[in-house]
């Protein structure tokens, strides 16, 4: 018989959260199927209109928001406080932007995993000017145990913690996409590319597909591009839009979620992710499970989710290569069906059911390992 756990999660991002991406669905879909047999309780940033809730069995809590983006200043101020609850038999922190950890195995006598969804302190020290990597350096070396999402994250990890334990343990995608890809897209069968995620400029990308729009490869065909998502880079994206000429072709969808985020998927001529880095690529696999083509920025975890499988790896912030990957697809019809179909028959891998099956396994290890040492002669 499973042992039962009193898991408190240090999760950052709240999927209700506006602007809230992919490592936040994940929280959600781990956490929902952990608490059949667990006590779980999830905290992260909150925000305006943030409120506790239970949802599936999860009791959701939020540290308290300031206003704009540094909201995020309360939760890692009190994460360590928070770790130090009592009654609990296992943290779990999440790796989070800007400085991915604050290293709660110092603050806490409670066995913590880490689970990384996010490994890019290096990044965003150059976009700050601010040493966040050494922040995220010395973070590292406090854990023992890793959740990779990503076989390549998982690497990066072994490289520089190889004190630890590392398990990979991928994302998933909704069940039933697949089955709905079949009869989506609606009954305008006029092409259309899309987008879907964060308005984040220095991840997404989303400014390259812009540029790629504009190249003589794509000039022409018109085929109009839907933006679905929100974030904090929207507005300075819609202006770059206006700047390049791209009112007429581009359709800001906000966020979409769920059956209609699966319909649009399921009907785009492409799925573009053109991103900068990726920890996994949510997007990328969410598209190969609704059976659609997907043109993705070659690097390092986005990769291991296309390769060979659903789509087109193209160099990042290259917009004349993201041009011609979309345009080899759009003028071979024959060709993007056959990658639409093995990008459905690879995703069945990515089952919410059998990943978290994996990190509980991970879960329950980490926590009788350290009752084991609590014993005389253990």
């Amino acid at each position: 018989m499973t042992r039962r756990l009193r898991i408190l999660h240090l999760a950052f991002e709240d999927p209700r959260r506006p602007g809230s991406g992919g490592g936040a669905v994940r929280t959600r879909e781990i956490n929902a199927r952990l608490a059949e047999r667990h006590d779980v309780e999830v905290v992260t940033t909150g925000w305006p209109g943030a409120r506790p809730r239970t949802e599936d069995g999860v009791r959701w809590t939020h540290t308290p928001s300031l206003p704009g983006r540094g909201s995020s200043l309360p939760y890692f101020a009190l994460a360590p406080l928070i770790a130090r609850r009592r009654g609990v038999d296992l943290v779990v922190e999440d790796f989070a932007a800007p400085i991915s950890t604050v290293g709660l195995p110092r603050f806490t006598p409670t066995p913590v995993v880490a689970v990384v969804q996010w490994l890019f302190a290096a990044e965003k020290a150059d976009q700050y000017r601010l040493p966040v990597d050494r922040v995220e350096t010395w973070g590292l070396r406090q854990h023992e145990t890793f959740v990779a999402v990503s076989h390549g994250l998982g690497a990066r990890l072994r490289e520089r913690a190889p004190h630890a334990a590392v398990h990979v343990v991928e994302n998933g995608v909704e069940r039933g996409a697949g089955d709905e890809a079949s009869g989506a897209g609606g009954d305008d069968c006029s092409p259309y590319l899309l987008f879907v995620g964060r308005l984040e400029t220095a991840q997404k990308g989303l400014d390259v597909l812009f540029r790629a729009l504009i190249d003589p490869l794509l000039a022409q065909t018109r085929v109009p591009l839907v933006v679905a998502g929100d974030g904090p880079d929207a507005a300075a994206l819609r202006a770059v839009a206006t700047r390049l000429g791209l009112e007429g072709r581009v359709r800001w969808a906000g966020r979409v979620e769920g059956a209609a985020k699966r319909s649009l998927m399921a009907g785009a001529a492409a799925v573009v992710v053109p991103s900068r880095y990726e920890t996994f690529g949510m997007v990328a696999a969410e598209a190969m499970a609704c059976g659609a083509p997907v043109v993705a920025s070659d690097v390092d975890c986005l990769r291991d989710v296309v390769a060979h499988a659903g789509g087109v790896l193209v160099p990042p912030e290259d917009p004349g290569a993201l041009a011609a990957g979309i345009a080899g697809l759009l003028g071979d019809p024959l060709r993007a069906g056959e990658l639409g179909r093995r990008g459905l028959a690879a995703s069945a891998r990515w089952d919410w059911d059998v990943l978290a099956a994996a990190q509980e396994r991970v879960y329950l290890d980490v926590v009788e390992r350290r009752a084991g040492r609590g014993r005389p002669g253990g």
